[in-house]
């Protein structure tokens, strides 16, 4: 099924020609202003910042990276990089200097465009100083070539560029089992099926609208909102800030609707805060009171005209996802990896089942390996990590799948249930990667502890259990030796947290008192901790601890 779909660039011309007066962008600019880009300005713009970058004489495909929190400009830079002949590189707007700096360096990255930005100076010193810099309207103060300033001085590229579909469209950094972020390596063909895909799935169209807040970074955002945007040619709406959301909402009144388990849970707590749930149960048994209750709650959280709800890039809680149902708002989650740009499962409505995150999209092939791995095979799954054959050549089976990493299981209509990890790798419930042994060899370099474990799949932010030092333990029964560890693994955990990235971050470490053995199956017969017999182990806990919003927790 290797069809050559309707690439990025075909539909960004396509909208140029038919819809050119039709605004595609409303981009928030403070106090409460917009500006509205039509598809022909959009198009405009991008081509004069893809004749600027012609101009710098680059080699062809050469990586341009993209800092930015998500706005108008990181859609036309995405085109004016292709309009180039170039590669996009994203990074995500939360990455801490380090990690800046090894992805650009990593992919040679030669221009970064640096757009609306919290914590800059945080991420500045990670550009290398041979990296040209262009500067977003909205960037933070910096004396940059500005966005505006090429636009006003380079003339549009005039060509319709054609670009090959088996050519790099952009290196997107996840990351990897060491720690280090992966280039995963998406071509025009993987974009363009995952799109068109995405389409005839959804049923979308031009009259729809959406606002864009998740990070562009993310595989998840670009494949649904970037992409989907462009293929079905509807209205894009930016979120502003944390602090203007609602009158983002109210401003887009979306028609599509995508989100991640941590915000649905925060929009649901935000409700219950208001009206407890027991109060709401009794309302909704009422026939009349019934649909204005709904139609209220709906309408407060900015939803009223949804008619389609997502979510996405970590699992949602089946209570959660049965509070919405409940309220006449089908929550449809999907399941896919940077890998496959986010192209794999999704649930169709009308025949979701709680629990699963859906059936395979048009295109894939999905099987469970002999020891339950999924593996996946589409036209959207990536080239390869970006200069490492050898994890590329182990991310794939002799026969072309994609090793997922995840164990599941499929049902009796083909839906797909995630039954659990096969590597230690976790994910939030903001969809970030974390993998634990980097900060687990941070947290060790303390005396006082003997094994740790980094744990916190599905939550806000990952947790550290410890066990302490076979010569400590029998001490902490003295309330100063205890008061004085608990005061040293504050400041550990405060140090350790300065050198990861923002969602690598501990929310607490707990000290356990039981003894991690061989004999009681926590360690293997070679002393490596078995992380899931741990993790099982304190389950029952975990919410508890989390609850109790102490650095240091005894246990």
């Amino acid at each position: 099924m290797q069809k050559t779909n309707r690439l990025p660039l075909d539909m960004v011309y396509h909208w140029e020609a038919t819809k050119a007066n039709s605004v595609y962008l409303t981009q928030p600019v403070g106090d409460g202003k917009v500006v509205e880009y039509t598809w022909a300005r959009a198009v405009d713009e991008a081509r004069r910042v893809a004749s600027y970058l012609k101009s710098l004489n680059l080699p062809e495909n050469s990586r341009i990276g993209l800092i930015s929190k998500n706005c108008a400009h990181w859609i036309m830079t995405d085109w004016a990089v292709w309009m180039a002949g170039h590669i996009s590189v994203p990074l995500y707007p939360t990455l801490n200097a380090d990690t800046v700096n090894y992805v650009l360096n990593h992919a040679e990255c030669e221009v970064l465009f640096v757009g609306k930005l919290d914590d800059w100076d945080m991420m500045k010193p990670g550009v290398p100083d041979s990296v040209r810099c262009i500067s977003f309207p909205l960037s933070p103060p910096n004396d940059f070539e500005t966005w505006d300033d090429i636009v006003a001085k380079y003339p549009p590229l005039e060509e319709k560029v054609q670009r090959d579909p088996d050519e790099l469209a952009t290196i997107v950094y996840t990351s990897g089992s060491t720690g280090k972020p992966k280039g995963v390596m998406l071509s025009f063909r993987n974009m363009a099926f995952a799109a068109e895909g995405a389409m005839e799935v959804l049923h979308v169209g031009p009259d729809e609208r959406m606002l864009s807040y998740l990070p562009l970074a993310h595989v998840f955002e670009r494949t649904f909102v970037e992409l989907a945007s462009l293929y079905a040619g509807f209205h894009l709406f930016f979120a502003e800030s944390l602090d203007t959301f609602v009158e983002d909402m109210k401003r887009a009144q979306p028609t599509l609707f995508l989100s991640v388990p941590r915000l649905w849970v925060k929009f649901q707590q935000g409700v219950l805060h208001k009206l407890p749930q027991k109060k709401l149960d009794t309302l909704l048994k009422i026939p009349v009171v019934n649909k204005l209750i709904k139609k209220k709650i709906l309408k407060g959280l900015g939803l009223d005209k949804v008619k389609l709800a997502g979510s996405g890039s970590a699992p949602l809680a089946n209570d959660v996802l049965d509070w919405y149902r409940n309220l006449g708002l089908e929550l449809l989650e999907g399941y896919g990896m940077s890998e496959n740009f986010a192209y794999s499962h999704i649930n169709k409505p009308g025949r979701t089942r709680t629990g699963y995150v859906g059936e395979s999209m048009p295109g894939v092939e999905t099987k469970i390996s002999p020891d339950g791995e999924i593996l996946i095979k589409s036209p959207a799954t990536m080239v390869g990590y970006y200069k490492d054959e050898e994890k590329t050549r182990q991310a794939f089976t002799d026969d072309g799948f994609l090793k997922t990493g995840d164990r599941g299981e499929i049902d009796e209509m083909g839906r797909l249930k995630i039954t659990g990890r096969m590597k230690e790798i976790f994910k939030t419930s903001k969809g970030k990667y974390i993998a634990p042994a980097p900060i687990e060899n941070r947290l060790m370099t303390h005396q006082s502890i003997e094994m740790v474990c980094v744990s916190g799949a599905n939550q806000t932010q990952p947790f550290a259990m410890i066990q302490l030092a076979e010569g400590i333990r029998p001490k902490v029964s003295d309330g100063g030796v205890r008061k004085e560890l608990e005061e040293s693994f504050t400041k550990l955990v405060e140090n350790v947290n300065k050198t990861v990235d923002p969602h690598e971050q501990l929310a607490f470490a707990v000290i356990v008192t039981d003894d991690w053995t061989i004999e009681n199956n926590f360690l293997t017969p070679t002393m490596k901790l078995k992380r899931d017999v741990v993790e099982d182990a304190y389950e029952s806990k975990v919410n508890e601890w989390y609850a109790q919003h102490k650095k240091v927790i005894w246990q």
